[in-house]
């Protein structure tokens, strides 16, 4: 079985090493280019250079939280339409609408399967990849 290459980029921010390293292996062997990044200054920092078609954002880490990186990357005349996941390990209402009021495509609760990663990366970089 061959996987082909998308070229798509897509960017990790978590600040969890575990949870970059598995979200790295699973969007790498699936032919995905991808770009980690511990924090929401991390992300803003890399988020220019690397312009990727798909963020997924982990909502509890230090300095700059999910919802705020969210909402700065939406901001961003350049970023408004990049396709930004939650990811967290609470899978509450709450938390989903507050992602939705920020911008968020969608919520993925933590620990994810291979499966349910590359299902988001499906339903929401459809777009992008016809622009890149």
């Amino acid at each position: 079985m061959t996987t082909q290459p998308t070229g798509l980029t897509i960017m990790v921010i978590d600040d969890s090493s575990t949870i970059r390293r598995s979200a790295e292996i699973f969007l790498t062997q699936a032919g995905y280019r991808v770009v980690l990044a511990e924090d929401g200054f991390d992300a803003l920092a890399k988020i220019n250079d690397h312009q990727p078609a798909l963020v997924f954002c982990d909502i509890l880490m230090p300095r700059l939280d999910g919802y705020q990186t969210c909402a700065l990357i939406k901001k961003s005349a350049k970023f408004h339409a990049t396709p930004v996941i939650m990811l967290s390990s609470k899978d509450g209402l709450f938390d989903r609408a507050r992602g939705a009021m920020v911008g968020s495509s969608a919520y993925l609760t933590k620990p994810f399967s291979k499966d349910s990663l590359l299902a988001a990366v499906r339903d929401h970089a459809q777009g992008q990849a016809a622009a890149a």
